[in-house]
């Protein structure tokens, strides 16, 4: 059985710039089995699919407790590494942040998405100082553990649309250098697809960079020539399996008819991968 510390290590090293670690996001155990059966090398959760399976919404709604054991009911689950989408790490305070990076790491996951939003309306990001102290609450809990915790520190200048877009890109490395020198060991920053834009970022972080893809993004072979180290689809894998549902429902309420399921995955299929836990 592959140890915490090695699957721990295995993470960190699938991060290869040019040759990116590829994560289809998870929201529960069911999708996570079926990613690892598609041979995924690794899992990652979307703190947006797992709040909207667990009946919350995005954006720091869920508690830490809910969060956690959904972490710890998909490690138990894959054999392969699994990151967590922690958001800004259920916790007000930076020891918050840490407690929180403590009770993943006990759940069994080997990284974690720490991000710099705020969702209180106050603004759209943290200043940089705190959030740096929170990626270094983080980083201290990792590292008492004995377990290299991969934290990728999420910048969401572009996501939020942050300032004056000719200075978007200096805020974001800024905070990049900011989140690295506290004990970041990745920078994501969602919102940006823009392959020059991307391969600056690249050269100028000094850490894997992770690019958030889907419907519109340049795919993975374009972004590898950038030098990125990791792609994650996000939340647009459960938005796409919930829209499978409103198809199924708006057409039985309104033809009476099936064919939204046509490409159902079988019961029997799905079923199985589950007995095998």
């Amino acid at each position: 059985m592959t140890t915490h510390l090695e699957k721990a290590l295995r993470f960190r090293s699938l991060h290869v710039a040019g040759s990116p670690l590829l994560l289809c996001n998870s929201w529960d155990v069911a999708s996570a089995r079926i990613v690892e059966a598609a041979g995924a090398s690794a899992i990652a959760t979307t703190s947006a699919g797992v709040a909207w399976s667990l009946g919350a919404p995005d954006g720091d709604r869920l508690n830490r407790r809910l969060a956690v054991d959904l972490v710890a009911r998909v490690t138990a689950a894959v054999d392969i590494p699994v990151s967590a989408d922690i958001e800004t790490g259920y916790g007000i305070e930076a020891d918050g942040v840490g407690q929180t990076v403590r009770e993943v790491l006990a759940a069994g996951a080997v990284g974690v998405n720490l991000e710099d939003a705020l969702h209180d309306g106050s603004a759209p990001l943290r200043p940089i100082r705190e959030q740096a102290s929170r990626i270094a609450a983080a980083r201290r809990a990792a590292d008492e553990s004995g377990v290299p915790l991969f934290v990728n520190a999420r910048v969401d200048t572009y996501l939020r649309s942050v300032g004056d877009p000719a200075a978007r890109l200096d805020e974001t490395l800024a905070r990049a250098a900011a989140y690295v020198e506290a004990g970041a060991d990745g920078l994501f920053v969602p919102g940006l697809t823009d392959l020059p834009t991307i391969s600056t970022l690249v050269e100028k972080v000094g850490v894997p960079v992770n690019v958030l893809a889907g419907p519109g993004a340049p795919d993975a072979t374009a972004l590898a020539e950038q030098g990125v180290a990791r792609i994650s689809l996000g939340s647009s894998v459960a938005e796409a399996a919930y829209a499978v549902a409103r198809r199924a429902a708006l057409e039985l309420l309104g033809t009476g008819t099936y064919t939204a399921l046509t490409d159902a995955l079988d019961y029997s299929e799905v079923n199985g991968l589950l007995a095998k836990i």
